[in-house]
This record gives structure tokens, C-alpha cells and sequence, in this order.
């Protein structure tokens, strides 16, 4: 197998190291628990590469990082959850819905994003997550307070700058 630019080649890659009996015995071994600290390493990696202003090497740490987001989904398609297209589709489809005075109406694309937008969206979608949770039979995640969605695996200085983000918008 050779290297190309075109993704469709690292998911073939990923699928081949994952492939029972010919695949790599210690990719085989992995899990989303096994493989979640290598996401958050090479992540700090990019920033590393990005505050040393090293572009060649930010260069080889965001694919690194893509291959995490790649074996991630790798992982979810062998388990028939989702696969990398909806990861893709996933992500387009927050992005145009987060940025209406780019994407939206022509009148929203004139008066630009109103002040609050942004947090009202996101609102929305984790209301829209949480009711495809219970279509799914799942329970969704119950929030006792504002602050509850900052992810836990986050470094504590990371933690306490968005808890004071948080608060300081609700006030």
C-alpha cells in the first residue's frame, strides 16, 4: 500500500491494521478507553508544535491527530455505531448550523450573528442530542447545573478557565 493525499487511504490503512488475523496484533488490543489518552496526547502535541511555531511539525502532529479521529471511527463502525463519513457529516452539519450569517438565509446572512446566537445553537443541539439519546433508549446526560457540561478529562487549568467563562456569562 502506498501513501496518498486522499483520505479514503488512511481509513483503508486503519481498516487493514484493525482486520482480524492479519491486522497489527497491539491495534487489534485497542479500545476507545485504551486509545482516548493517545487522542488527548497528540492534541497537546499540535498545541506544542503550535506555541514553538514549528509548522513542519504541526504539520505531522495534526495527522497523527487524524488518525486518532480515524481509529476512533474505526472502532465505531466495527461495532456498527457510526463510521467516518458520519463523523464527517456530524461535524459539517454543526458547523454550518453554528454559522447562519455564512450559511443561513439571506437575512441572516446580512444582519450577521446576533449576540447570544451562538449559545442558543449550541443549547439546541444538546437538546436534540439528549431526545436522540431517549429515541435510542438511552438516557441522556442530566445536568444538575450550568456547569456541569466542562469535560472532566480536561487539564484543571483548562477546567477552571471555561467554569469561569461559564459563570461570568450567566453572572
Amino acid at each position: 500500500m502506498k501513501p496518498s493525499r486522499d483520505i479514503s487511504r488512511l481509513i483503508e490503512v486503519m481498516a487493514a491494521l484493525r482486520t482480524p488475523v492479519t491486522g497489527c496484533p497491539w491495534d487489534l488490543e485497542q479500545d476507545f478507553t485504551t486509545i482516548a489518552p493517545y487522542t488527548i496526547e497528540e492534541a497537546h502535541e499540535v498545541a506544542d508544535a503550535i506555541d514553538r511555531g514549528d509548522m513542519e511539525e504541526l504539520k505531522i502532529e495534526l495527522g497523527d491527530l487524524l488518525l486518532q479521529t480515524v481509529y476512533h471511527a474505526r472502532m465505531a463502525q466495527e461495532l456498527g455505531l457510526f463510521d467516518f463519513g458520519d463523523v464527517v457529516e456530524a461535524i459539517t452539519k454543526k458547523m454550518i448550523r453554528r454559522h447562519p450569517h455564512v450559511f443561513g438565509s439571506e437575512e441572516e446572512r446580512a444582519t450577521g450573528i446576533a449576540k447570544g446566537a451562538w449559545e442558543r445553537i449550541k443549547a439546541e443541539e444538546k437538546a436534540e442530542l439528549a431526545a436522540a439519546k431517549l429515541a435510542r433508549g438511552m438516557a441522556p446526560h442530566k445536568d444538575e447545573s450550568l456547569l456541569d457540561d466542562v469535560p472532566a478529562s480536561l487539564p484543571g487549568l483548562m477546567v477552571a478557565v471555561k467554569l469561569q467563562a461559564k459563570a461570568g456569562r450567566v453572572g
